[in-house]
């Protein structure tokens, strides 16, 4: 189909004639319109759930569903509720009977074609302007669903007729077994159940119980979307008031005399038609309610995501700050570290300059002996005493040479333990290194701690000099702090697996168990106040750990405390 024929407007013609369909048709088309045609009501409301048009052109006077009728099913269906009906008929009531029953508007068949025309162009305006019914969510038109039950077959057959020409869709039953097999069968979803309660086949109120009961059973199932049903009692001409009541207690919503057919069309019709609206509002309430569940949602999600923003941002903020407040503890961490650092250095130096201090002294006073002798001697070079004044200054020479021997020494030490290169992994050779810490601490140790020494682990290991340096000499010091009264120093090497250690115990009064797991703590100390910062450890094992080693503390055999620093061996 070309885009041209899409964008004409299309018309549904319902017409049995053959030659009245073919002349509108021509006539239709003629004018721009697309026309399909079906020749009965009953084809055109199969064909309305497969596409609307845009208007219906129906005969009034049709086989079967004539145009009344068909009109009322387009208006039961939401989704025609609003499709444009023009009614077309020759009768003489022919506009009254047409409009009341839900036709838009009434052209008689001898009326000018022009006029026709113009009624269907003017109808069409409407229908643009209000927006069409095919759209999402807009079901399917269906017609009424009747089961006649009738024992008689003649009885059965009239009433199937007349129901069928209201636009019913209608099954029949012979008798109980079949009517309950009808009821039962899948997808028989009735609107409506006829039953002649006097039937002489069955027990039609026994039959009106039982169906009854099969209507109360879908109606627990009816969330699950089971449908439920009507049951209208056929009696005779003048029931009594008992068999009314019995009629009624049987499970009947309705009782009509079996002799005015016309009544008992118009109460079915009644019933589904109420039936049918009953389904649109709850499919329109579910609707609804579906869309204010979304919108709840959307509202609810729009909410969760501001907050979401909100608590982002606030997220964000609290890290800024948490950041700020890191950074400025690591600042204060590290001003602390060097404090110590410095406050440690402070005594080392201290330490070195009396060490120092000693042999230059008695340097100076030989070095005044010395002057002194060699200036009697230049005085008097012919004294018998110059062979033993030159003897004295030899003797005060060596000794002198063995201060600044001692002052060297010192001077080696401080350079290896403060040498350019402490940041930067390396071979140290341990026992050598710890010699060295010993010699720059030995204004600690004096006479009053011995030094036992056990290196049979490996001599060198792969680390930082400032592992042996920092972390040798802190608990070195903090070991003959606390032997006020003397002691001894056991430092011992070992080699485990994969793992150097190095172990440094003291026969001090120990370091009770509650307090190992603080003593690694930044400023925790166990020293009085001044005495010390309670860093010596924190930033020993501080060190250790960028080693990826441990440092730990146990009881010593003696029983004082005994440090174990393990250093992961690294393959070469």
């Amino acid at each position: 189909m070309s885009e041209t024929a899409e964008a004409k407007p299309r018309l549904l013609l319902v017409e049995d004639s053959e030659t009245q369909a073919l002349e509108l048709r021509l006539l239709l088309e003629s004018r721009g319109f697309a026309v399909e045609r079906c020749a009965t009501a009953e084809a055109a409301l199969d064909h309305l759930n497969t596409r609307l048009p845009d208007l219906v052109v129906a005969d009034h006077h049709l086989p079967g569903m004539n145009g009344d009728e068909f009109a009322r099913q387009l208006r039961l269906s939401l989704r025609t509720r609003t499709l444009p009906l023009l009614m077309l008929t020759g009768a003489r009531d022919g506009e009254r009977q047409g409009l009341e029953s839900g036709a838009d508007a009434y052209v008689a068949k001898s009326a000018d074609r022009d006029l026709l025309v113009l009624r269907i162009r003017a109808l069409l305006r409407e229908r643009m302007g209000a927006g069409g019914g095919d759209g999402p969510g807009v079901s399917a038109f269906r017609r009424g669903r009747v089961l006649v039950v009738d024992g008689s077959a003649t009885y059965r057959t009239f009433l199937a007729g007349l129901l069928a020409h209201e636009g019913h869709e209608v099954s029949t039953a012979d008798g109980h077994a079949t009517a309950l097999a009808a009821v039962e069968a899948a997808g028989a979803a009735f609107d409506c159940v006829t039953i002649d309660l006097l039937g002489a086949t069955y027990d039609g109120l026994a039959l009106c119980r039982a169906i009854g009961d099969r209507r109360i059973a879908s109606l627990a199932e009816q969330e699950a979307g089971a449908p439920t049903f009507q049951v209208v009692g056929i009696a005779g001409t003048a029931p009594t008031k008992d068999f009314l009541v019995e009629a009624f207690a049987a499970g009947a919503d309705d009782v009509v005399s079996k002799s005015d057919g016309e009544i008992l069309v118009m109460r079915v019709r009644s019933l589904v038609r109420r039936k049918l609206l009953e389904e649109d509002n709850r499919r329109i309430a579910g609707e609804f309610g579906d869309r204010e569940r979304a919108l709840e949602r959307a509202r609810a999600e729009a909410e969760a995501a501001e907050a979401r923003a909100a608590l982002a941002g606030a997220l964000e903020r609290a890290n800024a700050d948490l950041a700020t407040a890191n950074r400025k503890l690591t600042d204060a961490q590290a001003k602390l570290v060097q404090a110590a650092k410095m406050a440690s250095l402070g005594e080392l130096v201290a330490g070195i300059a009396h060490e120092i201090n000693n042999p230059l002294a008695f340097i100076l006073a030989h070095q005044g002996t010395v002057e002194r002798v060699l200036g009697e001697v230049v005085a008097e070079p012919e004294s018998p005493d110059n062979s033993r004044r030159l003897k004295k200054c030899g003797d005060r020479v060596g000794a002198m040479r063995m201060g600044l021997t001692r002052i060297q020494d010192l001077v080696l030490n401080l350079r290896k333990f403060s040498r350019l290169d402490e940041g930067e992994r390396t071979l140290v050779h341990v026992p050598e290194a710890i010699e060295t810490v010993l010699a720059l601490i030995q204004h600690k140790l004096g006479d009053r701690i011995a030094v036992v020494r056990d290196f049979t682990g490996r001599p060198e290991i792969h680390c930082t000099p400032a592992l042996l340096n920092q972390v040798v000499m802190n608990i070195l010091g903090n070991a003959a702090d606390a032997m006020a009264e003397g002691g001894t120093i056991t430092i011992e090497t070992r080699t485990a697996p994969d793992t150097d250690l190095i172990r440094i115990s003291d026969t001090g009064p120990g370091i009770p168990e509650p307090l190992r797991e603080k003593i690694f703590e930044p400023f925790f100390t166990t020293k009085p106040v001044g005495s010390g910062t309670g860093l010596g450890l924190a930033i020993a094992y501080s060190v250790v750990q960028a080693h990826s080693g441990s440092l730990s503390v146990e009881a010593a055999p003696g029983g004082g405390a005994c440090f174990v620093i393990g250093i992961p061996r690294q393959t070469d």
